[in-house]
This record gives C-alpha cells, structure tokens and sequence, in this order.
C-alpha cells in the first residue's frame, strides 16, 4: 500500500511539474482574465471600451506570477479606434487565490499609429487646451509605442508608468510662418521625465539634429534641456525673413549667411505654455555672411563697398536671462582687401559692455578731420572698449589707434542716447599727418573746461574739411555747454603759414559760440585775432589776419591769391547776420570767374595779366547778409591799378547764384577822375571816340552752370564813380 501510495505521489508531483514547466514554456489561451482586464480599462475611462481576443497565459513560478498576452487588440472610445499590437499584463497568483485585485503590470505595444489621430484619441479622455493647439499644429507623422504600466493591490494605477516609442515622418505647422517637417525621434517617458533622442528635423527644408533633449516636470512646471545642431545652413535673401527678421524686425541688411552651429539649451514652461529661465551654450561658425552697408562710412573707408562680408567667424555665445555673453573672431572683408576682427560683448542686466579690435593691412584709412591717413605698407589696429548703459548712453570708456609710433586714443567719451557728445575726459594725439607733420597735442577735461595744450598741431585739413561742412551739421553735435582753453605753441594753417603761440578760449552754450578770444603771431609784427562776443543787440565776430592767404586759400574756386591782410566784422542776431569783408594789397593770379568775364570783355590783355603775373588789388569791401542758406550781396566792390570792379546780387546755397555789375579797367577811371569836374569829359573822355569806359555784366545760374552776359557801356553809373573817388581819397 505505500508504494502504491508512494507511486502516486511521485506521478502527481511528476504531473504537477510537467504542468508547470509546459505553462512555463508553452502556456494555454483563455478568456477567464479578459473581463478584469475590461474592467481595469474602465477604471481610466468609463466610456474606453477594449476589444480582446483569446490571452495567452505563461506561468512564472519563481516570481508566482502568470504572464498574459493578447495579439490583435483594439481601444475604442466613441468613434476613434487604436489598433493595439500586443497586450501583456502580470497576474499575482497570491492576489487571484484570495479574490483580490490580482493585475500588477500591463504593457502595451501599439502598431503604427497616425500621431492626429492619436491627439484626437487621447482629447476625449483628456480635453486639454494644449491638445487642441497640437493637434491644430500636427499635419501628418506617425507613432509608435510601447506602454508599461502598474498597478496597486486596489487596482489602481500607480505613477511609474513607462511609455517608449519612435515618432517618424512628421510635419508641423508653427504659427503659419514656421514648417517642421521629417521629423524623427525616439522618445521615453517615465512618470514626470520625457526623454527624445536620436532626432532630426527640416525647418522649411533645413536641416537640424540633436542627440538629446530632456523633459522633467517640476510641479506645475516642466524643465526642458538638450541640445540642437546644424551642419553649414545657407540661407538666401528670400529665406532670411523666415529665421532673422522674425527675431528681429530691424535686421533687414542682411543678404545672405551660410553657418553652422552646435548648441545647448534649457528653459521652463509653465502649464500655460509661458517660457522662463531661457539658458543657451553655442558653437557657432559663420562659414558667410553678406550685409548692406547702411552707414556713410567712405570718408574713412575710402575704398568701402556697397556689401560687407565676414567670413569664417568663430562665434561662442552664452545666454541666460540676466546675462549674454558674446566671443568671436574671423575675417571681414569690406574694402579691397580682407581685414581681421576680433569682438567681445556681454551683457548683464540692462548694461552692455562691448570689446572690439580691428586690425587693417593693405587697405586705407582716413580721418580728414586731422589729416590723418593710414600708410599702406603698415598695419594699423583700433582697439574699442565701451559700454551701453541703462540711461542709453554709450560711454567709450578707451578707442585707441595705433599704426607703428602713430597714437590717436580717448577715454571716457560719453554719447548721448540722442546721439550727442555729453563729454570726453581725455585725448592724446601723437602721429605724422599725410603732409609728414609731426602733430602732438593734448586735450584733458577739467570740471566744464577743456584744455588744448601741446608743441604742435597742423589745422589746415580742420580748417579746410569745418569750411566744408553744411551749418546743419555744424550744430547739434554737443550735449552739454562748455568751455576750450588753447595754449599750443605752434598752429600750422597751411603749407606756408604758421602762427605761434595760439591762445585764449572759447565758450559753447546750446551748441553755439557765445563768446571767444583767439590770438597768436605769425612772426614778431604780424597777428592773428578773432573773437566773438554775445551781447543783446546779437554776436559780434571779428577777424584780423596780417597774412589773408591761409584763410582765403579755403576757398577752392580762388588760386594764386597773394599777400594781402584781412579785416571781418560781423554782427547776428536771431538767424540773420550783416557782415562787412576787407582785404588790404593782395594779388590774385587765378580766378576763373574773373577771366572768363575779361574775355568776354575783350579786355584780353588783363586777362593775360591775370592768368601771368597776377592782378593787384587796393582794397575789396564786401558787404552782405546771411539768413538760412540765402546770402544777399549789397555790395562788392574793388578797385586796382589794373582793373576795379562794384557788384551786388544774391546766392542761395547749393541752388543759384545771381550776381550783375560794372567793370572798368583802371586807365579808364584814372582819366574819368581826372577830368572832374568838368561832366562832359567824364561822359566821352579826353578825345571824341575814346572808346567805351567799360562793361556791365550778369552772372546767373546753379554753382556749377553759370551763364555770363556782358554789354559795353560809355558811362559810368553814379554809384561807381562815386565809390572810385571815396576810395581814392581815402587812400
């Protein structure tokens, strides 16, 4: 009997073991767990239904759990199906044999999915605002997942649920102006964490990768870093609207940029989609970029192009919300020949701080204001370091220009946020001029008052590029009032004239001269003086020059002027001026308005005087007003041995002159003079047909058109005689 007993105990432990090892390896379908399972569904939504077919059971003995697997499923809800590849789900035997909640895990592995088709799924168990808006932004993909999920002992679901899958071939449509499409990744979602890898994108058909971004929530926020690359973007003047004026509005220069870029970046957002706590990290190598120039930059870049291209620039950018930091270096090549540039910006809070150093080979250099131009076999550098502050100033704190021993550098130059000059603290010129002159001079700022000091300063291209000025610009360029000091010891007007000891001062108020005192001597007798003072009838200038020629030579239309002293007086009062110029014994060689007129004259053998030696003039008066661009000549008058002339007219700046007078030869006059005052021999002169006394003439038309017309006359009108005789007796 106990080895019958015996034997039937081994069979059913043999029996019991090859039943567990064949639902161990093999396992049987059922429908017995279908129901738990469709009513687990419920739990998340009353209105999902799920569509099972017969599950698979495996028995698992060292963990005493069975493993159930459903092929071929669907979910449903209302009208909006999800085929489902592949249910698999743990059972605790422990919780079946004691009538509990007995599904511990679940894994769903869904097929190929449309991803609108998914959002709109996952709406009606959700409705979210923000599904509605990507569902409105996802034009076509697809996906594919695979969902693992727990439960607790009372069936519900716990919150480290895992959902993995692949995202392929979507496109998205960004706020009508932006098209992702081919996009690709991999994603993992842990409870709160969202992983994507291996992903790629076409914004508008260019491409970008990225090896990983992360998604952490953080309670009502989610925390978002990674990293993006691009591999030599190249963008037209049609496609750059898309990526850089929409960041920018302003940036419509730019004609065409070829980079690539490598960047790392983190940011949150709120679960009302607001953006917080931006950080970005970049790489970024500008292979070419193409701007129009837009400043008027030719009076120092001589040979500047209508484009600017910087080529090969290595740019390292770090960003946060209170800091930038910009680091870049590379070619720019804008004149004849390439340059190198080097620049450094940060910015922290509202205060930007900028380094820049350009380095200048084989192309020119001008500063015509001092006469400075660069030598084309040295290399010149300027080195700029300033700041952008939150009042808007822009405060130079150092611009510094060296080429070999040439030194021009300031410090602490404040502009205005209108642009203006507030102040300037220092400036040191030390550097050799176009004309080999050595300038050395000295300007230090103490309280409102600055002072010129130094050996030696050549003004002639100030004078020349200050006369050649527009008064528009002449004003305005100064946002404070202040005062000038000059104590320099030599002042070189022109390649022949020098002063020396230049002193005294000037006062500005409103951008104005309101009061000045200049002197200084060209030799032991011969002086320079010029002064302004403001009073309430108006400002009163004056200018005395023993040598006329430095001042004279400014005007280009006015050659082989010789000797000669100059004597102004001016008085203004609003916008109006009356002004009186005197120059004393001076010859003039070449004045092509003056010869034209004598030849049309027939008075060639004065024109061959004029165009030789040079005519000698007594004395010319001008008298005339200013308002605005109008000047009104009351009078010109001259008188010589040779010739006198007496004119008045007007000339509207830039737009017409318009000028009418007498000219007479001076044999003509002296026998007129000598005559009085008997009238007939002033009409027909010493001998009947003498011949006429001279011409009347106009002179009309723009600048640069002038028309002349002359008509001999035989008698002097009043005013002209009686001019010659004041000043001949006067003389």
């Amino acid at each position: 009997m106990s080895k019958l007993i015996f034997r039937l105990l081994i069979f059913l432990i043999f029996i019991t073991i090859s039943i567990i090892i064949y639902l161990s390896f093999v396992g049987i379908e059922t429908k017995r767990f279908n129901n738990q399972i469709e009513k687990q569904i419920k739990n998340i939504d009353g209105d999902l239904e799920i569509d099972l077919k017969k599950i698979k059971i495996v028995l698992n003995p060292i963990e005493f759990k069975i493993k159930a697997k459903t092929i071929g499923t669907s979910l449903k809800i209302r009208d909006k199906i999800i085929e489902i590849e592949a249910i698999n789900g743990e059972i605790s035997i422990n919780s079946l044999l004691n009538k509990k909640f007995s599904l511990t895990n679940l894994e769903i592995s869904t097929k190929t999915i449309e991803i609108k088709k998914l959002i709109s799924f996952i709406r009606i168990l959700k409705n979210d605002p923000k599904l509605y808006i990507l569902e409105h932004i996802v034009k076509k993909g697809f996906i594919i997942a695979d969902i693992n999920v727990e439960f607790d002992s009372q069936g519900i679901l716990k919150k480290n649920y895992n959902i993995k899958g692949i995202v392929k071939d979507s496109n998205l449509k960004i706020l009508k102006k932006y098209e992702v499409n081919k996009l690709n990744f991999i994603f993992n979602i842990v409870d709160k964490n969202l992983k994507f890898e291996d992903i790629s994108l076409n914004l508008d058909t260019i491409p970008f990768s990225s090896n990983k971004i992360l998604v952490k929530k953080i309670e009502k926020n989610f925390f978002i870093e990674g990293d993006i690359k691009n591999k030599k973007i190249e963008l037209s003047r049609e496609k750059i609207p898309l990526y850089i004026k929409q960041l920018n509005p302003n940036l419509n220069i730019v004609e065409s940029i070829n980079f690539n870029s490598d960047n790392k970046f983190s940011f949150e957002v709120s679960d009302k989609l607001d953006f917080d706590n931006l950080r970005i990290s970049s790489n970024l190598k500008i292979n070419d970029l193409l701007i129009k120039r837009d400043l008027k930059l030719k009076n120092i870049f001589p040979k500047i192009k209508k484009k600017i291209e910087f080529l090969d620039h290595e740019i390292k950018i770090n960003y946060n919300k209170k800091n930038l930091l910009i680091d870049g270096e590379g070619t720019i090549f804008f004149q004849q020949e390439k340059d190198k540039v080097e620049y450094k910006i940060s910015k922290a809070g509202e205060n930007l701080k900028f380094l820049s150093i350009l380095s200048i080979r084989n192309n020119p250099f001008l500063i015509n204001l001092l006469g400075y131009e660069k030598n084309k076999n040295n290399e010149l550098k300027i080195d700029l370091d300033g700041k952008y502050t939150l009042n808007k100033k822009i405060i130079i704190n150092s611009f510094k220009l060296t080429e070999k021993k040439n030194i021009i550098n300031f410090n602490e130059l404040v502009i205005s946020k209108d642009y203006k000059i507030d102040s300037v603290r220092d400036v040191n010129l030390d550097y050799y001029d176009k004309q080999n002159i050595k300038n050395q001079l000295s300007i230090t700022k103490k309280n409102k008052n600055y002072f010129f000091k130094g050996p030696i300063f050549n003004s002639s291209n100030l004078l020349r590029e200050l006369n050649n000025l527009d008064n528009e610009n002449k004003k305005n360029h100064f946002g404070e009032d202040f005062s000038v000091v000059f104590q320099i010891d030599q002042i070189i007007l022109d390649k022949e004239h020098t002063v020396q000891n230049f002193k005294g001062n000037i006062i500005f108020e409103n951008n104005e001269i309101i009061n000045a005192n200049l002197d200084a001597d060209f030799s032991t007798k011969k002086k320079l003086k010029f002064t302004i003072n403001t009073k309430e009838e108006g400002k009163i200038i004056t200018l005395f020059l023993d040598k006329a020629k430095p001042a004279i030579s400014q005007y280009s239309f006015i050659k082989g002027f010789e000797n000669g002293s100059l004597d102004f007086y001016s008085i203004k009062e609003g916008n109006k001026s009356k002004s009186t110029l005197k120059i004393y014994d001076f010859k003039l060689k070449e004045l092509p308005a003056l010869t034209k007129l004598l030849t049309l004259a027939s008075l060639q053998g004065i024109a061959d005087i004029l165009t030789g030696e040079g005519i000698r003039f007594d004395e010319f008066e001008m008298n005339f007003t200013n308002e605005g661009s109008l000047m009104e000549i009351e009078e010109i008058y001259a008188i010589g041995p040779a010739i006198s002339i007496l004119m008045n007219g007007y000339v509207e700046k830039n737009k017409v002159v318009s000028l009418r007078g007498t000219l007479v030869p001076a044999t003509t006059i002296n026998k007129v003079i000598g005559s009085i005052p008997v009238l007939g021999k002033i009409l027909v002169g010493q001998k009947t047909g003498e011949g006429v006394f001279g011409v009347s003439f106009k002179i009309k038309g723009p600048p640069k058109k002038l028309e002349t017309t002359v008509n001999p006359i035989k008698t002097l009108t009043p005013r002209f005689i009686t001019r010659t005789i004041e000043k001949i007796k006067k003389n």
